[in-house]
């Protein structure tokens, strides 16, 4: 079974404007199924933040998501239920109604250039700095 954290980061543009992280509040029995969750989490999430800049008057088509499970990924896009799939409750599907409508798109990133990382885990200092340099986070004490 796979349990964890859910992590969630929106970006306007290349700026972070959005970001959460959250024990899971179901067990999944595999990776794929935590992550597919995970990704139908982050959809509502954008799907809540277009609605807001749409009210600003900026109207946003597609929004990428990306994610490092292609298995993930590929339930996000398959409208068949299959029997390894029936057991996920129906309230995580959603996420392929708005994949089709081209409201989302689901995107591969490797698992190196996965930026939640910084934010999840303990990282070694060279992978720290880069993701920090990624997400564009100055450090100030070495400015100068």
């Amino acid at each position: 079974m796979a349990t964890g954290k859910e992590c969630n980061g929106d970006f306007l543009g290349s700026s972070l404007i959005s970001w959460n992280s959250k024990n899971q509040a179901c067990v999944a029995l595999s990776t794929a199924e935590a992550e597919y969750i995970a990704v139908g989490s982050c959809c509502a999430q954008i799907l809540w933040l277009k609605q807001q800049l749409a009210d600003f008057g900026l109207q946003i088509s597609k929004v990428s998501l990306m994610c490092d499970n292609t298995s993930a990924i590929n339930l996000t896009k398959n409208q068949i239920q299959h029997s390894r799939t029936k057991h996920i409750k129906i309230r995580h599907h959603f996420i392929r109604d708005h994949v089709s409508n081209g409201d989302c798109e689901v995107k591969f990133i490797e698992t190196k250039l996965q930026l939640a990382d910084i934010f999840t885990k303990l990282l070694p200092k060279e992978r720290f700095f880069f993701l920090q340099n990624e997400l564009g986070i100055l450090d100030l004490q070495n400015l100068s």
